[in-house]
């Protein structure tokens, strides 16, 4: 997936550490799927960014009509717990970009999302959300497996362009979608599991 959908403050700020772990252990290197940082992006992950700048990496991600009046959540300095650095008014939460990944992953994340997100995060057996959740990405994305949802290493980054997901267990037998990476049209990631989701490439 990668990772996150809008969500109330209240529960962020509830978020611990281990929950919005969304770095994930780096790989040896990454290969012609991901493909390696440019020297923009690894300029602008090593600057320490101001509140102001975390808060458009976090709002890029989302829909302005979403992302405008979402509240946004950074790691603070520690990298260990989450700080609100804005207020929100519409239940959805914007994240800033993971520095540690390859490329640009910002997110914002709705209320089931991030249930959804929870539970992925916590490796419960199955998601909690009883709803389909709604993350945004247009930024782009990156993610260490394409079928495995708790993988920790690989030897390249699954990249993916501007998507939005649809965080529900859809089923490739029945829909007839792809569960190949693809960089166009819709496909189904982590198929056959329960953490199974759609990636929609374009940007709405």
């Amino acid at each position: 997936m990668t990772r996150l959908t809008p969500l109330h403050a209240a529960l962020l700020l509830s978020f611990s550490a281990a929950s919005l772990a969304f770095a994930q252990t780096p790989p040896s290197k990454v290969g012609q799927q991901g493909g390696a940082m440019t020297a923009e992006m690894s300029k602008a992950k090593a600057h320490k960014m101001s509140s102001a700048e975390l808060i458009r990496s976090a709002t890029a991600a989302g829909p302005r009509s979403i992302s405008e009046h979402a509240a946004v959540m950074a790691a603070d300095a520690s990298g260990k717990n989450m700080t609100q650095l804005r207020p929100g008014t519409n239940g959805w939460t914007c994240i800033p970009d993971e520095p540690n990944s390859p490329g640009l992953d910002p997110m914002c994340i709705d209320k089931n999302g991030m249930e959804w997100v929870k539970a992925w995060m916590g490796k419960a057996p199955k998601p909690t959300n009883t709803a389909p959740g709604l993350i945004y990405m247009l930024e782009g994305g990156s993610d260490i497996s394409a079928t495995d949802p708790f993988a920790t290493t690989t030897e390249h980054y699954v990249s993916s362009p501007a998507h939005y997901m649809i965080m529900w267990p859809f089923d490739a037998k029945s829909t007839g979608l792809s569960t190949t990476p693809k960089k166009t049209g819709t496909w189904i990631m982590w198929a056959g599991t329960p953490y199974a989701h759609l990636m929609i490439n374009q940007t709405p």
